[in-house]
């Protein structure tokens, strides 16, 4: 049976823990983990805009001795001209595993039932699991263990990257405080979930509409980027609600003194971070970049050795 990393959920926390301790590994020599060499090709589609997700693929795959087939969703017609399941059985075909960045979760892993090799998941409407590893990766990089370490993350709590701290944070058993206004909270689903997983690792997740309780005395705070793609109708609605949500030098000064800054990027100075943070010495969003690509590359690897089509 095929492994996939669909959602952060899918690897459980020892499995987490693996592949960050192999992102570590990987960082400090890039060259010596090979399981595509050959190369063996790994099938990248983009639907949506992409500049670190594409290459720290590109990079990172090419990296691992493999190459990288760019698929454009567009000019394929995935969902439209060839059915998901199609698409999926032809690229299953050529390549050995399959990174898609698109909208609905429920496509990616329709795509999964029926690619018969491993599928990533470069984010979607729901998830950015991707991205959370390369956070988790840059934060134990900067406070040694994850486990009981505090996040705050603010704004829109409702994105993917909201969904994905909360099940992500608390697969690592840390503290995961999501400050949103109402009705920008997670998916309910997904609170409960991760909730049953900081059961069994010590970790908690909180939901506050106050800003700074979400990062009073916090390791982390996290943001993102108040319109994401598909909203970009309700920009104006959204910076008037997300406004007090903004991290300025004033809400970050809440956060623990040694606190640090992670930002998915694309970055809006002014608006969800003020500049003299996000350029400042406590932010460290251009690490979590570079991470994107050791992460990625940890996970692909993991992903091969279970499928049996990698080879070191």
């Amino acid at each position: 049976m095929n492994r996939h990393f669909l959602r952060d959920d899918d690897l459980s926390p020892a499995e987490q823990a693996e592949v960050l301790a192999l992102a570590a590994d990987m960082k400090r020599a890039p060259y010596d983990h090979r399981p595509l060499a050959g190369p063996l090709t790994v099938a990248t589609i983009y639907d949506k805009p992409t500049l670190r997700t594409q290459a720290s693929f590109s990079s990172g795959i090419a990296e691992l001795g493999g190459h990288s087939m760019l698929v454009d969703g567009r000019l394929a017609g995935i969902g439209e001209r060839e059915s998901v399941a199609d698409v999926a059985r032809v690229l299953g075909r050529q390549a050995a595993a399959i990174v898609w960045r698109t909208f609905a979760q429920a496509a990616i892993e329709d795509l999964a039932r029926h690619a018969g090799v491993p599928v990533v998941n470069a984010l979607t409407d729901d998830f950015h699991p991707c991205q959370l590893l390369a956070d988790l990766l840059t934060l134990q990089e900067h406070t040694g263990a994850l486990a009981g370490r505090t996040v705050g993350f603010v704004g829109d709590g409702a994105c993917n990257m909201g969904n994905s701290w909360v099940l992500a944070g608390a697969t690592a058993g840390m503290h995961v405080r999501i400050g949103a206004p109402t009705g920008y909270e997670p998916d309910a689903t997904v609170v409960e979930r991760a909730r049953e997983v900081a059961a069994g690792t010590g970790g908690s997740v909180t939901l506050t509409a106050d800003a700074r309780e979400a990062v009073a005395d916090a390791d982390a705070v996290v943001t993102d980027t108040w319109v994401s793609m598909g909203k970009e109708e309700e920009a104006a609605a959204r910076t008037e609600v997300f406004s007090p949500y903004a991290v300025t030098t004033e809400l970050f000064a809440h956060a623990a003194p040694d606190a640090i800054l992670l930002h998915c990027l694309p970055a809006y100075r002014g608006k969800e971070v003020a500049a003299e943070v996000i350029d400042g010495p406590r932010s460290l969003v251009w690490d979590e970049a570079e991470n994107r690509r050791h992460a990625q590359k940890a996970v692909l690897t993991w992903l091969l050795e279970r499928e049996g089509s990698g080879h070191e």
